[in-house]
């Protein structure tokens, strides 16, 4: 089979590897039956918002093997990295069914596990892409949808073992259930070749009839303004939606009153539309360009945020059309930014490129659920932190600008 073929089988193992691995962004139905389980053992009294911290370390550390595993994916091809990051996400929540302390548990499910998310995300979206040169804005926007789509499944299959068997027996199953996934998948997983052309697609062509060539390696890239440029332009973008994603069944219950059965469809909705962002603006981008099609999430992200900052107790509806389009501009920049890296600096080292890039996700990461929680515990209400979040879409929208005149200039 020759690799024009092969390529569709790459990707669809890949998408399949980052659907076990999203789990990580199921963490919002874990984070109630753990706090219980951590208070029973500890005796000291803990809530969801206690353990807060646990995501975000995970989303922190992400970054730190994207780079690291994306230089070895580069120098000699993915399969391994896949396998070991396999291997540690698995273990990662396995071990966080042995938790017994809220160190136990930062160590085991934010440090193994998202060390482990970070090695196997950065691979298979970078990979992805360099089969994909005709369709970077369509793969990357399936590659991540596929990540985003697992808080979609795992929700109600982690609430049902959760129920039946304890929150560290879901633990320990699902985590055991990965491992195996990912780690037998990472055998289907081939390196790109440099000189890859798929059949039937031309490479855009410069003057002289020469084939574009914009590769930077990791030191061009941090030299060139346009980075700084993107990267805040990333946090801005994915501020609202990891703000909401960290909180979203408590933000159900203490805002609008819902239940917490009927809070889990919160987080399923929100996953839902940012896999739907993911998927049509990967689509979108390649039709209409990339920095527009991101400038166009952070209008609809305000419009988003000023419906949640108006939904009160029982206003269900304009909680849900609100989170709804959160869900979808943060999956439109999930979605975009690895072709939208890979356009502007190359795909011969896109893997440690975008690993870089991927830092800005982790502020955001960092900050938006900080935020949130710091509003919330100042006057027991989230409503400023939608004001903030809209501030920084905002933000998002004049840096689109901002890129665009730039780059006119170059």
């Amino acid at each position: 089979m020759n690799l024009s073929k092969k390529r569709w089988i790459i990707l669809l193992a890949s998408c399949f590897i980052n659907l076990c691995v999203g789990s990580l962004y199921a963490w919002s139905v874990f984070s109630a039956p753990m706090a219980a389980h951590l208070s029973n053992i500890g005796g000291v009294e803990l809530t969801p918002a206690n353990l807060a911290i646990v995501f975000i370390i995970a989303n922190a550390v992400g970054p730190i093997t994207m780079i690291c595993g994306g230089r070895i994916n580069d120098l000699l091809g993915p399969k391994m990295v896949i396998f070991v990051g396999g291997l540690m996400f698995g273990g990662g929540m396995i071990l966080s069914g042995f938790a017994h302390s809220v160190g136990f548990l930062i160590f085991g499910y934010s440090i193994v596990t998202g060390l482990g998310l970070g090695l196997v995300y950065g691979c298979t979206i970078s990979n992805s892409i360099k089969f994909f040169p005709d369709k970077r804005g369509l793969v990357g926007g399936l590659t991540t949808a596929l990540f985003g789509l697992s808080s979609v499944i795992i929700p109600p299959i982690a609430a049902s073992i959760i129920a039946a068997a304890g929150v560290t027996s879901a633990f320990k199953i699902i985590g055991a259930a990965f491992l195996i996934i990912v780690c037998l998948c990472s055998f289907l997983i081939e390196k790109c070749p440099a000189d890859f052309i798929p059949e039937g697609w031309t490479p855009p062509m410069i003057g002289g009839g020469k084939a574009i060539q914009n590769d930077k390696d990791w030191k061009g890239m941090l030299q060139s303004p346009i980075f700084y440029v993107m990267i805040t332009l990333l946090i801005c973008g994915a501020f609202s939606g990891l703000m909401c994603i960290s909180q979203a069944s408590p933000l159900a219950q203490k805002m609008i009153g819902m239940t917490p059965a009927q809070a889990i469809s919160t987080v399923s909705i929100l996953a839902l539309f940012n896999v739907c962002g993911r998927i049509s603006a990967g689509y979108i981008s390649d039709k209409i360009g990339r920095i527009n099609t991101l400038a166009c999430a952070c209008i609809l992200s305000i419009v988003g945020l000023l419906f949640l900052y108006n939904a009160g107790q029982g206003e269900v509806l304009a909680f849900y059309i609100g989170i709804s389009i959160v869900g979808v501009c943060f999956g439109s920049f999930m979605g975009v930014f690895p072709g939208f890296t890979a356009d502007q600096f190359g795909v011969k080292n896109n893997s440690v490129n975008y690993g870089i890039m991927f830092i800005g996700f982790a502020l955001a990461g960092y900050f938006g659920p900080t935020i949130m929680n710091t509003v919330y515990n100042s006057n027991n209400s989230y409503q400023n932190a939608f004001i903030i979040a809209a501030a920084f879409s905002v933000g998002g929208l004049v840096l689109s600008y901002i890129y665009k005149g730039i780059t006119k200039k170059a």
